[in-house]
């Protein structure tokens, strides 16, 4: 069971971060966040930081 946890936040901050990015840059319409510029900028970070999770989660899962 270790890792899972990393893994499955990863994974969520990836996708959260994607869906940020295409309504900042206005693919996505019907929301506050669409054409809105600082979710271009923030959306890639979240997908940064939800990759370093699932690399380190997979990291956890192998010592097992």
């Amino acid at each position: 069971m270790r890792g899972w946890l990393t893994l499955t936040l990863g994974l969520l901050a990836v996708v959260v971060g994607a869906v940020w990015t295409v309504q900042g840059l206005g693919y996505v319409s019907g929301s506050v966040m669409t054409d809105q510029r600082i979710w271009v900028v923030v959306g890639p970070v979240l997908v940064l930081i939800g990759l370093v999770l699932l690399w380190r989660g997979m990291r956890a899962r192998r010592r097992t």
